[in-house]
């Protein structure tokens, strides 16, 4: 169902330094020197039904991004131990025909690989 979404993940995350990919709690994830996580890519997540993007984001940047689109971001469910309550969910669906943004989300990786990555991965990858 996600392999093309799946798919372009990988083109955008995979260009970052030091990122690699394997499975973390059942989905593919994508991590920062093979411990920080930088996003979850989810297909059918619990039977949800849905092909999703989970990342970090500060609470501000979450609430601006789900109140402005509801039907593209939202609030991913918080663990019981805490994990994802300060992450973004991003719908990779097709919404009334439209495609999902890549650039937009392109963009939206960028900063939060920027904002978690160690500095001198960062200072990479604002230079290109």
């Amino acid at each position: 169902m996600g392999t093309r979404e799946l798919d372009q993940l990988r083109q955008i995350v995979l260009l970052f330094p030091e990122v690699n990919e394997r499975f973390s709690h059942g989905a593919p994830c994508f991590f920062i020197q093979n411990r920080l996580a930088l996003c979850y890519f989810h297909d059918n997540h619990r039977g949800d039904g849905r092909t999703t993007l989970w990342c970090p984001a500060t609470q501000a940047v979450q609430e601006a991004l789900v109140a402005a689109e509801p039907q593209r971001f939202f609030k991913p469910p918080t663990s019981s131990a805490g994990s994802f309550r300060n992450w973004l969910g991003v719908s990779l669906e097709s919404m009334a025909g439209d495609a999902p943004d890549w650039s937009q989300i392109a963009v939206l990786l960028k900063e939060v690989y920027c904002s978690i990555a160690p500095k001198r991965f960062a200072a990479q990858v604002h230079e290109a």
